[in-house]
């Protein structure tokens, strides 16, 4: 099933939906991770940017981005923002991350007033990347 052409403007998953779509525990363990360590609940967005269409999911604490979720067959993709005054802190962090994140941070530009990291949670590992990286943009309390 095509995300987008599925769940058109009108027409709006369920939590429910998205899980199921997704079907992976992690997408579970983030909502927890971001609702539990923050507080934020989600809130859905249509898109019809070319780029990544259709409905997302965003996390913002205190009217500040933590991440932007979009659902993928199996997987997610997790938006994070990395602006100019977190930039030094990413970049420490960046050896504890793993092989993959490590080099798509290196290759992502800074633009816009950020690196703009589209990490795609595949597996444990770029799960906590994405938890290290969120909890630069803001830490947990």
């Amino acid at each position: 099933m095509e995300w987008a052409k599925h769940y058109t403007a009108d027409r709006r998953p369920t939590e429910s939906e998205i899980a199921e779509f997704i079907g992976n525990p992690l997408w579970e363990e983030m909502h927890t991770f971001l609702h539990g360590g923050y507080g934020a609940a989600p809130t859905y967005s249509y898109s019809g940017c070319s780029a990544q269409p259709g409905w997302n999911v965003k996390y913002q604490k205190a009217g500040r981005s933590l991440c932007t979720l979009y659902p993928m067959p199996g997987f997610f993709i997790a938006l994070v923002v990395i602006g100019a005054k977190e930039m030094h802190e990413a970049e420490l962090l960046m050896p504890l991350c793993s092989a993959d994140t490590q080099e798509l941070f290196a290759h992502t530009p800074f633009s816009a007033g950020g690196k703009w990291l589209m990490l795609q949670v595949t597996s444990p590992e770029i799960f906590e990347d994405v938890k290290r990286l969120v909890q630069v943009r803001r830490k947990i309390k």
